[in-house]
């Protein structure tokens, strides 16, 4: 008992010392922080919306709350077959797989599909899940440049001539994480046409939150139901962890569930994920879009305006250029010094800093924000500036 009262005491020593940043200045202090959180992704702040959080409750108090386990064993509550149905529908494809992560979507596909003779085509700038998974499940792997369509079509062009047999998949997102940039995806289906490959798309980044129905760039290229696989995320829209997989033919996905014992959602997730697509659905959801997208175009115009570089196409990530090495690393220090959250994960390899925009963002903190980034890379770039160069001394004749 004497332990776990010290163990107790040293838990709250710790939460008493953790430094919690203010939603604003504290008066009286010289010390800038002021807490602005540009890290989460929750970017239509629908997981504090009332209806969302009451459809949470009331699934609670039917079902109770439930440790993940294999679908087969959590009980069918009809929740998982609506919800999979909805998923089908919002994409317009023949059938979809629930999953409980976007990295297990990942997985499915990869492990479920793809034979060590098959070949897999990838962009180049895709990383993490779907490209170690690809990796593991072929030797057969061919990157091709960035949203390059044309590149693309010389590798399939190159494994057809000497392979006619094997499966060909195709892989990209439609939208980057790491420069905001978008496929032209109508190509790349005239490609696989053409070749007799797959085509898999990764909506992780756009779906719910972009376009004027939350299609993503699948409903702004005129391609729902175009894509032979859509696997996805949800929790940067949905307001819940979770992922899938969509297929244009259900023998795919009658395919994945023999082979692939998934973990299954919670009633809970379920419930939540489901309320989120009836407000990204309505008219609601497309006023959250259209306040994202203007907080979004604002906070890459004030960016400019202080003599940033942003990249790619607007969307819920802003990408900003900050560069390498020592400059990125001090550039982060004065971030958190200003009390700025951001997302710095992929800094040091592409040397863009991500700042992550949510609808409910206010003009003042997308102006502060901006104000934060300048200034922190100004301190940044005087420290490690090269320093002047001393004139050289001539000899005496």
């Amino acid at each position: 008992m004497r332990h776990r009262e010290q163990t107790d005491a040293t838990i709250q020593q710790r939460a008493d010392s953790v430094r919690r940043l203010s939603s604003a200045p504290v008066s009286g202090e010289d010390h800038a922080l002021h807490g602005l959180d540009f890290a989460s992704q929750d970017c239509l702040g629908l997981s504090t919306h009332p209806q969302i959080v009451a459809a949470a409750a009331d699934t609670l108090r039917r079902f109770g709350v439930r440790s993940v386990c294999a679908g087969a064993e959590a009980g069918d509550t009809g929740l998982a077959v609506t919800l999979e149905r909805r998923i089908a529908d919002f994409l317009q494809m023949e059938e979809a797989l629930l999953c409980p992560t976007g990295r297990a979507a990942a997985q499915a596909v990869i492990r479920g599909l793809v034979r060590p003779a098959d070949h897999v085509v990838i962009d180049a700038a895709i990383r993490g899940g779907l490209r170690e998974d690809a990796e593991a499940g072929t030797n057969n792997l061919q990157p091709f440049r960035h949203l390059d369509a044309e590149h693309c079509r010389e590798r399939l062009r190159a494994i057809r001539a000497r392979d006619a047999e094997n499966g060909i998949l195709v892989v990209t997102e439609s939208l980057s994480p790491l420069d905001s940039g978008t496929p032209d995806l109508a190509a790349l289906r005239a490609l696989c046409d053409e070749y007799g490959a797959t085509l898999l798309v990764d909506v992780s980044q756009d779906l719910g939150c972009l376009g004027e129905d939350g299609r993503g760039h699948l409903g702004l290229q005129d391609m729902l139901g175009r894509a032979d696989l859509v696997i996805g995320t949800f929790s940067k829209s949905f307001a819940s962890n979770g992922g899938f997989v969509a297929a244009r033919t259900r023998a795919v996905t009658a395919c994945l569930r023999v082979g692939e014992a998934a973990q299954a959602l919670s009633p809970i997730q379920l419930a939540v994920i489901l309320k989120a697509f009836t407000v990204i659905d309505a008219a609601e959801g497309c006023q959250r879009r259209a306040r994202l997208m203007r907080n979004v175009l604002n906070l890459r115009t004030a960016l400019r305006e202080r003599g940033l570089s942003v990249c790619g196409e607007p969307c819920t990530s802003v990408c900003v250029e900050i560069g390498f090495g020592e400059r990125a690393r001090r550039f982060a220090g004065h971030l958190s010094d200003f009390g700025l959250l951001v997302d710095l994960g992929t800094l040091e390899e592409t040397g863009r800093l991500r700042l992550h925009v949510t609808a409910g963002q206010s003009d003042a903190e997308i102006m502060r924000a901006a104000s934060c980034v300048a200034a922190a890379l100004d301190r940044a770039r005087a420290e490690v500036s090269p320093p002047a160069r001393r004139p050289r001394l001539r000899a005496a004749a």
